[in-house]
């Protein structure tokens, strides 16, 4: 078992309805729970019309990921699990 400092990455999938477009979701994972976020796709319409889509790149340890993710649920965001099986 990894200790509790060892860094993992994990890959989600994230839609943000556009009543959120306002709110500092992502900023909040990096500045609230510590996380380094790599955004490695987006969809977002023009003039922020409609949900937008985030493929993110989630680094921390793993008590850091899962408050993070818990904190999107907390929102009522989707989230995916974009990681590969092999994480098991």
């Amino acid at each position: 078992m990894a200790s509790d400092n060892t860094l993992t990455n994990k890959r989600i999938r994230l839609r943000i309805p556009k009543n959120y477009h306002q709110e500092p979701v992502i900023s909040r994972l990096v500045s609230d729970y510590g996380l380094t976020v790599n955004i490695t796709a987006a969809i977002l319409g023009a003039n922020a019309i409609g949900d937008g889509w985030f493929d993110l790149e989630l680094q921390g340890t793993d008590v850091q990921i899962q408050s993070g993710l818990t904190y999107l649920r907390d929102l009522e965001l989707e989230v995916w699990d974009d990681t590969k099986a092999n994480d098991w």
